[in-house]
């Protein structure tokens, strides 16, 4: 049976998953697009102090190693000699340095999440000049402690191991896919100090026109350039695994998460646009070769370059800070829910959050606000309010804040949205799905094989030179089956619950005024 079974399979191709609150490795059939085994182990969370969020980059590299091994257990009776290629994506600007002599982390990854450097900051923005911000045109990011260069600012000032390695020259940085690559490839023997253009384009170190690292922005940051890793395409061979079951294979994929998702949705035409919900929520729109400055709070960024010679393509982005997150705060913080999948049962019990609305401003608002100062509010609450209408509510919040996105996303462009695509581990949840499609009053369509991310990343490895088993031509590509979901409330019902979301939003705002908790390590 095994025979058969492999030779019917032929060539396969990996992808790790690396993600804020778990690490995954699936495998796919590039002829069919179909996932035929994958292992996931979720990830820690650390808040050493209100506002911080760190990670462990030994546990996520463990993490990534025993996913692979597990996969590769549960696919030897299918031959995973037959793995030839290996794509990455992961959360994007989670910071990470280490010793490129011993391979230990400086510190622990500060995650994309971190609030710590927002007194950074507001000091650096008054260093910006009003008539030219030069940070906004190079990079396409507003000044946030959402990104890099601000979190490794913070490193740098605040970390005496950081300091020595610097000194020392033993120092390299890196986002998430740096850290993994480098570590997988030999690590402090050899291993492959690269990252991909999307991963790059999130650092604000990163001129998204030129395509280069850039020496004004390192220096207004005071990053030193020689800690930085080479930028590559997001689909050629980078190095070769050096150990486990892959040793040998070749890593040739690699795109920061939402990229990886609107690859692996196959928005490759200019005005496609996905959804992906995890732990935060974050909508792409391609706008090919040219870069659209955004008027409404929208990022502009790298969406892929899938080749060395290949051209590149841009995206707007509206990013939520928390989606998914505000599930596991219920389970974790309030242990209202066993599971994050009990919130569906919960929400379903009731139909409606009864005029309850949440928002989960935990890390400030992002897009289309930018604003740090909000703080989390739920709202509206009365007598009658019980558990199972802020379950609701926190549906509805993932829906409000993507109405707010695409409605930006539709000024920006001028092109209203059709429908949907949407992806990620939320859209299991059917009420979820129903949810924004009456919110967004336009229909959801969401892949019936949800992992379009992992999915993305072994599409640019498969297809890299040198690998060649998976082709991204039009007439190569398989329509996906999907499942829709369609608007079921009038349009007035829609407005009146958006428009009263909008008055709690403003209620979240300037709960907070500059806390100096960036100063001192605990």
């Amino acid at each position: 049976m095994a025979a058969t079974k492999k030779a019917v399979l032929g060539q396969l191709v990996g992808a790790v998953d690396q993600g804020t609150s778990s690490t995954r490795f699936l495998v796919f059939n590039p002829k069919t697009a179909e996932l035929l085994s994958h292992h996931q182990v979720e990830i820690k969370q650390e808040f050493p102090k209100e506002g911080w969020v760190e990670q462990d980059p030994k546990e996520i590299l463990q993490s990534v190693c025993e996913c692979i091994e597990k996969t590769c257990e549960k696919l030897g009776q299918l031959n995973i000699s037959n793995i030839k290629a290996i794509g990455i994506s992961n959360q994007r600007e989670t910071t990470v340095v280490w010793d490129k002599l011993t391979g230990e982390p400086l510190y622990n990854a500060v995650v994309w999440l971190d609030l710590r450097t927002q007194s950074t900051v507001e000091s650096l923005r008054k260093s910006i000049p009003v008539n030219n911000n030069f940070v906004k045109t190079k990079t396409g990011l507003p000044l946030s402690t959402y990104f890099s260069a601000v979190k490794l600012r913070w490193l740098l000032a605040n970390v005496r191991n950081v300091q020595k390695a610097v000194e020392e020259d033993r120092a390299l940085f890196g986002t998430i896919d740096s850290w993994l690559i480098w570590s997988l490839t030999g690590g402090a023997s050899g291993g492959v100090h690269c990252t991909d253009v999307t991963n790059a384009s999130r650092t604000m170190l990163f001129n998204i026109h030129s395509l280069e690292w850039d020496k004004e922005l390192c220096e207004f940051f005071q990053v030193p350039m020689k800690i930085l890793p080479n930028v590559r395409s997001s689909s050629e061979i980078y190095g070769l695994m050096k150990a486990g079951a892959l040793e040998g294979v070749p890593i040739s994929g690699c795109l920061g998460d939402q990229s990886a998702a609107l690859v692996g949705q196959l928005c490759f035409q200019d005005g496609q646009a996905k959804n992906t919900y995890g732990t935060g929520c974050f909508l792409l729109c391609n706008t090919g070769h040219k870069c659209i400055f955004s008027e409404h709070g929208l990022l502009t960024t790298v969406a892929y370059k899938l080749g060395r010679d290949k051209p590149v393509h841009y995206a707007l982005e509206g990013s939520v800070a928390i989606a998914g997150a505000a599930v596991r705060w219920l389970r974790d913080n309030l242990g209202i829910i066993k599971t994050s999948e009990e919130i569906e049962k919960l929400a379903k019990e009731v139909g409606s959050s009864y005029g309850c609305y949440f928002v989960p401003a935990f890390s400030g608002l992002y897009a289309p606000y930018w604003e740090p100062s909000a703080r989390g509010i739920i709202c509206g609450l009365t007598q009658f309010t019980n558990k199972c209408h802020i379950a609701f509510a926190s549906l509805e919040a993932v829906c409000f804040q993507t109405r707010e996105i695409l409605d930006a996303m539709n000024q920006d462009c001028g092109i209203a949205l059709s429908h949907l695509q949407v992806d990620g581990g939320m859209t299991n949840n059917k009420i979820l799905m129903q949810l924004q499609a009456d919110i967004l009053y336009i229909p959801v369509v969401k892949p019936l094989m949800p992992e379009t991310t992992a999915l993305g990343a072994a599409m640019a490895a498969g297809a890299a030179e040198g690998v060649g088993i998976w082709s991204l031509e039009p007439e190569d590509l398989s329509a996906v089956t999907m499942e829709r979901f369609e608007p079921q409330i009038n349009a007035k019902e829609s407005e009146i619950r958006y428009s009263t979301w909008k008055k709690a939003v403003m209620k979240s705002m300037g709960w907070v005024s500059t806390q100096s908790s960036e100063n001192g390590v605990p």
